[in-house]
């Protein structure tokens, strides 16, 4: 018989100090190789994990679990239920706040090669496409009155240049031009309930003039009612959101889409080319490219080789 979600859970749970999300037993599995017996194939195998979880503690009376809290909802052992103080919810939540606001040894810069990897190589993201990044540095840009939250730390680009007959490409030239796909992007280190409004709506006003627009961060808060508010936010106002996780590169994923936008603000693109130079070079490359229907990829971020040692490198797994 398979080991189960749920044999996971009670594994993980026999030895930990407090009640556990779902997403922080799957982490604990991961690193004690519990979840390497799961075997699964799955793209998002902790929301297996939780949905089973949910469905169990629900639905089994005799479960050897029980739910602990809400939003978030954490797990423990009902044999252990003796052990967890009448405040344990709450100094947990301490701790949590706490653990936050510990400034990461990295910079939000170093952050940029990972996003080059992520939008080149993801495929739930680029769909098999070439995206290719190029970085926006904000000392360049003419600093001043409204132009605060105007400039993307990063933007992207698509051209179907591989993929399109020749002819294709030039009579999409002549008629509408639809084939380009631009993409901007905002990137912090954390996203925590203390900081997530103001990063969102700064992505907002920086990523108006593309057809799709990203919040990106490292570390996200795994909270239950935390993400249905980023959820809201991106169901609302259409910038998606990326969780591009250092300890887990290739498991980085889009966390709720971007609404495709298909027509792009001109005036917002023309303000930018006007108080960044990097902006200005890069669109006149991607017209180069597009003129001579081919990606001179020197001009763009460079797709870092050993993404891991990278990683490494940075101090980015403490």
């Amino acid at each position: 018989m398979s080991y189960s979600y749920l044999e996971l859970a009670c594994d993980v749970l026999k030895k930990a100090a407090t009640p556990l999300t779902y997403q922080e037993i799957w982490q604990l599995g991961k690193e004690t190789g519990l979840a390497e017996k799961i075997g699964t194939t799955g793209k998002t195998p902790w929301a297996s994990l939780g949905a089973r979880l949910y469905v169990e503690v629900r639905d089994n009376l005799d479960s050897n679990l029980i739910k602990v809290g809400n939003r978030p909802v954490r797990f423990f052992l009902k044999e252990r239920k003796q052990e967890l103080a009448p405040d344990t919810i709450s100094r947990i939540e301490k701790a949590e706040a706490k653990q936050s606001e510990k400034p990461s040894a990295y910079l939000e810069r170093d952050l940029h090669p990972l996003l080059t990897y992520f939008a080149y190589a993801n495929p739930e993201f680029n769909r098999g496409r070439s995206i290719l990044t190029k970085t926006i540095f904000h000392e360049k840009s003419q600093k001043s009155g409204y132009n605060e939250w105007i400039h993307p730390d990063m933007v992207g680009f698509h051209l179907p240049l591989e993929d399109w007959h020749a002819d294709v490409i030039e009579l999409n030239r002549l008629v509408d031009n639809n084939s380009l796909r631009l993409f901007s992007f905002e990137l912090k280190r954390s996203l925590t309930k203390g900081n997530y409004r103001e990063a969102y709506f700064q992505a907002v006003s920086n990523s108006s003039w593309a057809h799709e627009g990203y919040l990106v961060a490292a570390n996200i808060l795994q909270d239950d009612e935390f993400l249905s508010e980023l959820e809201r936010l991106a169901s609302s106002f259409g910038i998606g959101i990326i969780h591009l996780d250092p300890k887990d590169i290739d498991g980085s994923r889009v966390l709720f889409p971007a609404r495709f936008k298909s027509a792009l603000d001109w005036e917002t693109i023309n303000k930018l080319c006007a108080q960044n130079t990097d902006f200005g070079k890069f669109l006149q490359d991607v017209k180069i490219d597009f003129e001579a229907r081919r990606v001179h990829r020197a001009e763009y971020d460079e797709v870092v080789k050993d993404v891991s040692e990278y990683i490494k490198k940075k101090g980015m797994l403490e």
